[in-house]
């Protein structure tokens, strides 16, 4: 799977005014139509997987350029504007409580969209690794609180989710596009956007942590009992002074738990990894894709992969904006509601009369780009 960039973002609260939504809803839905009838819905598709493209869309609709707000604004108002029986492309999920209901949309809109019973499984299965990956493969403090999975009639889907880190007070949004797929779990960024490089971010989607990835899997299917004493003996080794592995980074935790001579968080738990045994996963996507394997059990079979196998993990963060009618608090200058309609009105307009085989305002708006800057 190849994901093109994310961002991080200040978290900003509140919500976007009545008369704003009602606007980016109209100016959304004509922006869209247009592209998807010019250039199909894979290409809609693209963009939206694109970071760069989706920040600048969020800001022609007027929302703030760097406001956490601009993922689950944007993605809620395409939900709206955008149908299957239309456009044939849906949005799927959203913010919160929202996003556990994506299962039951993909499979709703899948069967407007034809889809066959075995591809709504895969898709339901896609939007949870997904969301899987960025939460447990990547640990850079962001816990996602927003997934929005968007689908086309082709088969072609794309990923906006975003994640919260409560400590430094910032967002980082993910984008995930199906016509780049190779791995669910190798090295799926094709551009990584952000504010801040973090010094220290387990990625173990890098290529860099291929090895550490095996030997997580072979830690999964030996016997926990064997991989303790292997740990044990493998800690003995370790000279503080002058060596440093990922017990270094493990979270500090008040209440822990001892096995044998080696301390481990409470939440790295045994049974999960005498569940992982039972189940004898083949390759590294099967063991993420287990249920109870969350973010404590990657980063402890992280451990031993460094400890017993001498296979580390990647720690290098996997890190890398255009205004139109102003923006929502006034940055870089209020919105012009005036302007803002007369945008929608020429864009509704051009859609119209498109349908009726005058394509001349879309040929204009083509032309632009010839205008505007590289």
């Amino acid at each position: 799977m190849q994901r093109t960039g994310f961002a991080n973002l200040p978290l900003h609260g509140g919500k976007a005014p009545a008369w704003l939504t009602i606007r980016m809803l109209k100016l959304a839905r004509e922006i869209a139509t247009v592209l998807i009838d010019e250039y199909g819905s894979d290409a809609f598709l693209t963009r939206i997987a694109d970071p760069y493209w989706f920040q600048a869309f969020g800001c022609v609709l007027g929302y703030d350029w760097h406001s956490s707000g601009v993922t689950t604004v944007v993605t809620g108002v395409l939900k709206q504007a955008l149908s299957p029986e239309d456009h044939g492309v849906a949005v799927c999920g959203g913010k919160g409580r929202t996003s556990r209901t994506t299962p039951t949309e993909i499979l709703s809109v899948g069967e407007k969209l034809g889809f066959s019973e075995s591809r709504l499984h895969t898709l339901v299965y896609t939007s949870r690794m997904t969301a899987k990956v960025d939460n447990s493969c990547i640990q850079a403090g962001y816990h996602l609180y927003h997934h929005a999975f968007i689908m086309a009639h082709s088969g072609s889907w794309a990923v906006v989710q975003q994640g919260m880190s409560a400590e430094n007070r910032t967002a980082r949004r993910y984008h995930w596009l199906s016509s780049h797929v190779s791995s669910l779990v190798v090295e799926p960024h094709e551009a990584i956007v952000g504010e801040t490089k973090l010094p220290q971010v387990l990625d173990m989607t890098a290529k860099e942590s291929e090895g550490a990835r095996k030997a997580s899997v072979d830690a999964a299917k030996e016997k926990p009992e064997r991989t303790i004493r292997l740990l044990n003996a493998a800690t003995a080794q370790i000279n503080p002074k002058t060596q440093k592995t990922l017990l270094s980074w493990l979270p500090i935790d008040t209440s822990l738990q001892t096995v044998e001579t080696l301390t481990l968080p409470r939440k790295i738990n045994w049974n999960t990894l005498r569940m992982l045994y039972e189940s004898q996963p083949s390759n590294y996507e099967e063991l993420l894709s287990i249920h109870g394997v969350g973010p404590a059990t990657v980063r402890g079979l992280a451990l031993i992969a460094e400890l017993v196998y001498g296979e580390k993990p990647s720690w290098k963060d996997p890190v890398k904006y255009s205004f139109c009618v102003g923006g929502k608090d006034g940055v870089p200058f209020p919105v012009n509601r005036s302007s803002y309609d007369e945008i929608i009105t020429f864009l509704q307009d051009a859609v119209e009369r498109a349908k009726l085989g005058d394509k001349e305002r879309i040929h204009a708006i083509k032309r632009l780009r010839t205008l505007a800057p590289g």
